[in-house]
This record gives structure tokens, sequence and C-alpha cells, in this order.
């Protein structure tokens, strides 16, 4: 097994993402709203799968003046579209909300509308990265680090076997490679030996496994856009789009028809961000034959990875900040990836045997532990994240779809692309 101690590991890890600080940023409140001793209900806003819900009841049993309700959204997209509308109302915000690390960097234009986390108590607490990336110009910390995201690629063993491809882990690795070319031909192989089963789930899915491998692909670091001239986003682009053309199953991620795919051989392989894995394995419940393989094109890649904040609108904030702190400590990281895969941020987690020693009976017994702590120190890649990449992000992965769904050509979905770019101003 692979192991890294604490100084090696967060050394190796600090490549798989990078935010830029986009500031503006004042004194924070300390109303909690609440008496002291007194009975209080915090509402926690989280998205996708975070594996928190085991662990609220284990807060409420150890604090029994504390109910939490949990409001979780489909989707990235539907939490952020909630946090901002509500955001610019000034009400209705829960207590706790999660944010994302895509659109992290556009609310820290409004760092001073959630209250400074930062405290004695979990100082040294996150890689410096993660750290880095909440904390505004002022020093304020606006965020609690959950997860990342160092991806693999998952498979569907028995699709491969029925397609006279290797199953074993190591073996799957090495056919994968450790390139978009070599994953593509490898796609190219088993839709070619007749399964009728497409290679991948969908070109906006694939894409973000190869944007974040890009180090300004929208932005340069002061804050111009240059997503529409960049000779590698529409390479990366073009790429992504003929090899959908056969081997993609078409099925933009969370849509109905993606969630229903995983219980009808909707697709063999899919890139794999520690988060991804509670997803699998809640969509395929009763499905056997996943895996997991210590590879990724390109070498390696971070999606994802998120934040707990507390808004200004909070009633609860001294409560609400316990419970965020609570929730990023090493030992609820650990339970939270347990139970959905969800790769630690926090250094002694990273750094616990518990978790390199961490397998997943869902997919066949893999050492995720191990594969994804692999997966992280293979990042080498930084990507600067700026106040427009989730927009311009939204726009790209619109332009993709448009052309998956026969919408439009590749040409003409790319000129939509740049007039939706400009229009950001």
């Amino acid at each position: 097994m692979k192991r890294f101690p604490r100084t090696k590991f967060a050394a190796v890890v600090a490549g798989a993402a990078s935010i830029a600080l986009i500031t503006t940023g004042c004194s924070a409140g300390t109303d909690s709203g609440t008496s002291a001793g007194g009975d209080v209900t915090l509402t926690v806003a989280t998205f996708n799968e975070f594996g928190y819900e085991d662990l609220f009841a284990k807060y409420e049993e150890a604090n029994p003046n504390v109910t939490i309700k949990h409001k979780k959204a489909a989707t990235s997209n539907e939490a952020r579209d909630n946090l901002t509308t509500r955001l610019a109302a000034g009400s209705g915000l829960s207590d706790i909300e999660a944010i994302e690390v895509d659109w992290l960097p556009e609310l820290l234009q409004y760092s001073d509308q959630f209250i400074d986390l930062a405290s004695t108590d979990v100082d040294g607490r996150w890689l410096d990265w993660k750290e880095k990336a909440a904390t505004d110009a002022d020093g304020r910390l606006i965020g609690y680090g959950t997860d990342i995201g160092p991806e693999a690629v998952c498979y569907r063993a028995d699709l491969f076997e029925a397609a006279g491809l290797p199953t074993d882990r190591a073996a799957v690795a090495d056919m994968l490679g450790t390139s978009w070319d070599s994953y593509y031909a490898a796609g190219e192989k088993f839709v070619s030996a007749g399964t009728n089963v497409p290679w991948f789930d969908s070109a906006g899915a694939t894409w973000q496994g190869v944007v974040n491998q890009i180090p300004n692909a929208y932005e340069k670091e002061d804050g111009s856009i240059i997503a529409t001239e960049n000779p590698e986003v529409r390479k990366a682009y073009d790429s992504v789009l003929d090899a959908s053309s056969t081997l993609s199953a078409r099925l933009s991620q969370w849509s109905d028809d993606w969630t229903a795919s995983f219980q009808n051989d909707g697709f063999a392989t899919m890139l794999c961000p520690g988060w991804m894995l509670g997803v699998i394995s809640g969509n395929a419940d009763g499905v056997a034959g996943w895996d997991i393989a210590d590879t990724f094109p390109g070498g390696g890649g971070n999606w994802g990875g998120s934040y707990l904040t507390v808004p200004n609108q909070s009633k609860n904030q001294e409560e609400a900040q316990k419970l965020a702190a609570w929730l990023t400590a090493p030992e609820q990281q650990l339970s939270a990836f347990a139970s959905k895969g969800t790769f630690p941020s926090q250094i002694d987690a990273l750094a616990s045997d518990e978790l390199l020693g961490a397998t997943n009976e869902f997919f066949n017994n893999a050492p995720t532990g191990e594969i994804l702590a692999n997966r992280a120190a293979a990042v080498d890649v930084t990507p600067f994240k700026g106040a427009k990449y989730f927009a311009i992000n939204d726009a790209m992965q619109q332009a993709i779809t448009r052309v998956e769904d026969g919408l439009m050509s590749a040409d003409e979905s790319w000129a939509q692309f740049e007039n939706d770019v400009n229009a950001l101003g």
C-alpha cells in the first residue's frame, strides 16, 4: 500500500485544485440568535451526496437541544441558484450553506455576507490550498472545507468481460492508460465488440475531467476572459465531441434518464471523483459489477470539493459554526468518506490508517482509500478559477449538450458559446 506521511501527502495533494481570491471584506456578525443552552433548530443546505445523514443523527444525540433540518438539492447548479437568489433577497438562506469549489470565487466577491469562521480551534485543520481558497483578502475564512475530488475511472467489470476486455483492476488500468487518447481507444475496442452499450455517460461529464487539467482555461489571473480565444479550450472541445460521436450514451448527469441508466447497463465507464462513489452505489443499488481503476486520462485530475459556510442571515450563527466545525473534523470526514466516498481535505484524516486502508464493498471491495490517495498524488495541475469560471463553464456545458442532443453542429454551438461568453461582459 502506498503511504503518505502528513507533510508528504499535503505537498502532493496540493496540486489538486486552486482558487483565485476575489475579495471584498468587512467584519462579520456574531449574534447567534439563540440564548445560551436554549433549544435551536439548524437548517443545513447541501447538494448531491455529502454523507451527512447519519452524522446529523449523531450530532443531535450528543446535543439534545439541537434539531437539524436537512435541505438537499439534487444538483450543484440548483443549490447555487437558490443561494444566489436568497443572498440577493437578503433572507431565506439556511444556517449552513454548502458551496461548491467552482462557484466559490464568485461568492468571495460578497464575503462580507458570510461570517468569519476563523478560529484557533481549526487552525491547521485543512490542506493549505483548501483553506486559502476560502479566505478573503482581509484574512476572513468564509468556509470550512469538506472534501476534495481526486479522480479515478469507475467501470463495469461484467460488461468488460462480455466484451472480451480485461476485468482485473491493474489490467484495466493498463488498458485505459494515462492519456485521453488511450482512454478513447479502449472505448473503441469496447463498442466494437458489439455489446450495444456506450463507453461513457456524456460528453459533458468527460469535459469536466479535461478542463480541470488546463491551467488557465477560461480566465487569466488578472480576471481577463480568454475562453473563446484559448486554443487549448477549442482543441479539447473538438476532441471531446469527436469521442462522443461513437462513445457517449448522451445522458446529461443528474437527469432522470441518467439516474435510471444505472439500472439498465447505460454505460461501461465514467470519470469518478471520490464523491461520485456514493452517487453510483445509490443509483446502481442491486447492480453487480462496478469496480474502480487506479488511473485517470491525462495523468490526474481533481473534480469538485465543497465548503460549509454560515451566512450572516443565519439567526443561529454560533450553533451553526459549531456544527460546521464538527462536520469537518477528521472523525466526521472519515465517516462521510466511508458513507459516500467524499475524500477528506482534513490533514489528520488524510494521514490516517482508516482512510488509507479503506475498502468499498459495492466496488468489488476495491481499496478506495489507497486508490484515491494515489489519484490525489497524481494531480499536477492547479487550474485557475476566477469569478466568471462557473458561468463560463456552464455556457460550455450547454454548448456541448446542444451538440450531443443534435440541436447544432460543433461549429454552430461554439459560435453560440462565444456569444454567451461575450454577454458576460
